[in-house]
């Protein structure tokens, strides 16, 4: 994508389609976010992390400094764009639940889901580019410190969604809510870096899998005995 494009998603100047999707503006503005992260990712896992300076990124996407820091306001975010959509994933699993299911039955089975699948935010991935990525995240201090932002945006989001589904007398109460959200939230965190952790030192995705299950299964299971709260049908 050139400067010009580039300059011209970033102020809006394209008129949104017609029609329930994004609009052509949005539809230009997320490819420019992948393609400047691509590049960036490419570069950070080719020379590191540390020994890629910013200018180099925006050399290499062809677009300016000042354009590159209007779409990422950190370097870490050129990483963590792969984050992005994942920050209020817990939420909206919560506030699209199926009618008589719990908050907590709802987040467990769309992790146990993630583990079928081999959701890479599950850490049950073994494909070379996503453990490569995983690497150069888990492996720089400075991505590890800006992730925990990221996730404390899904803690945020999972308190308002879980505060908005308990009815009773405390429910204009939020701090039970986020409680458990952070509760909730580290033990996904938990899970998805213990599974990254056996498969980077050499385990088999589909021969993991049943003890990832198990594991999820267990930690879930630890999660209701103390949020009895949002353990039971609505």
């Amino acid at each position: 994508m050139t400067e010009e494009e580039a300059a011209a998603a970033a102020a809006g100047t394209t008129a949104d389609s017609e029609g329930g999707g994004p609009g052509l503006r949005e539809r230009k503005r997320q490819r420019m976010y992948q393609a400047v992260s691509d590049v960036a990712i490419a570069l950070f896992l080719e020379k590191g992390f540390e020994k890629v300076p910013v200018a180099e990124v925006a050399e290499a996407a062809d677009i300016s400094k000042p354009t590159l820091f209007r779409y990422f306001p950190a370097k870490e975010d050129l990483v963590l764009h792969r984050f992005a959509d994942h920050v209020d994933e817990a939420a909206r699993v919560v506030a699209g639940r199926p009618a008589g299911h719990s908050p907590l039955d709802a987040l467990e089975r769309h992790f146990l889901d993630g583990l079928e699948r081999q959701d890479p935010v599950t850490g049950l991935c073994d494909n070379v580019h996503v453990l490569a990525f995983h690497r150069l995240l888990y492996g720089t201090p400075s991505l590890v410190a800006r992730l925990y932002a990221y996730q404390e945006r899904s803690e945020r989001a999972l308190g308002e969604a879980l505060s908005e589904a308990t009815a009773g007398p405390r429910a204009g109460d939020t701090l039970p809510a986020r409680l458990a959200a952070g509760q909730i939230i580290a033990v996904q965190r938990i899970l998805a870096l213990e599974n990254w952790r056996r498969i980077d030192a050499g385990a088999d995705a589909g021969a993991l899998r049943p003890e990832a299950v198990a594991a999820a299964r267990d930690a879930f299971g630890q999660l209701r005995r103390g949020l009895a709260q949002y353990a039971g049908p609505e």
